[in-house]
């Protein structure tokens, strides 16, 4: 290798390192919980970005050429059926990551992906650079696999959720998703939302929502939905939420099973 070449390597070596971040200014919880080194890895190669509401970040099919790690804001996963309906199967916030088929040996995304709920900042890492990182770190790959084990266990809540809860129990575990994942107790959820959440009539929509708020779980809005009473509302979602938030905590945060 001539000596020029290896001087510029060097050089474009030290810009990555002196851009890198630090890994307790980043605001994405699974990042800030990966080992200092695992996180050196990628570091220099995070570019923050930000987003507005319905931003569209991937669609099924397409190559996944991009990582993102959401530090504000909601990555809402949508399965697309026949005639171009879509429907959410699961949320992914800053405790988490979306392009998980990529770590599963799939180049091509497997839903479409859209930012809900509230604007905000997301870190990213071209698929590349995570992939040569894996393979020189097997810890972060571990790591990254753990989210995914979560996120999976939330997608089969909610399948199972569908199949034998009623509306009201199903919205009110939404909601609880949509709240862990926003900044107050104000949360943008349309109608159309909720029936890309539940794959319900408008009115199945409007009917659940009189239910949580003769209970004073919620207070709806248009175009809005005030959490008043989260204990309540947990009450009310019963074993559909819970199981994958105990799972981040122990296999993410290294905490002890509830």
């Amino acid at each position: 290798m001539h000596r020029g070449t290896t001087d510029g390597f060097a050089h474009a070596t030290n810009m990555f390192a002196e851009r890198a971040m630090q890994q307790d200014q980043v605001g994405n919880t699974l990042l800030r919980s990966l080992d200092p080194s695992d996180f050196m890895a990628i570091a220099p190669y995070l570019e923050r970005v930000s987003f507005a509401v319905d931003d569209n970040v991937a669609d099924a099919g397409t190559s996944i050429d991009t990582i993102w790690f959401p530090e504000a804001g909601i990555a809402a996963v949508l399965d697309r059926t026949e005639g171009d309906r879509r429907l959410a199967v699961g949320l992914v916030g800053a405790e988490g990551f979306v392009g998980w088929p990529l770590l599963l040996g799939d180049d091509r995304w497997l839903h479409d992906v859209v930012m809900r709920a509230e604007k905000g900042t997301a870190l990213r890492i071209d698929a590349d650079r995570l992939l040569a990182a894996i393979e020189d770190h097997p810890s972060l790959r571990a790591a990254l696999l753990r989210f995914v084990t979560v996120f999976m266990t939330q997608m089969g809540r909610t399948i199972v959720s569908s199949l034998i809860h009623p509306v009201e129990r199903r919205m009110a575990r939404w909601i609880l998703l949509y709240h862990d994942r926003v900044s107050g107790d104000e949360i943008c959820l349309t109608h159309e939302e909720f029936r890309l959440m539940l794959g319900v009539r408008r009115s199945s929509v409007t009917d659940a929502l009189h239910r949580l708020e003769a209970e004073q779980a919620v207070r709806g809005l248009r175009g809005r939905v005030v959490v008043r009473d989260r204990a309540k509302l947990a009450e009310l979602a019963g074993d559909t939420y819970g199981p994958p938030e105990r799972e981040y905590r122990r296999l993410v945060l290294g905490a002890s099973q509830d």
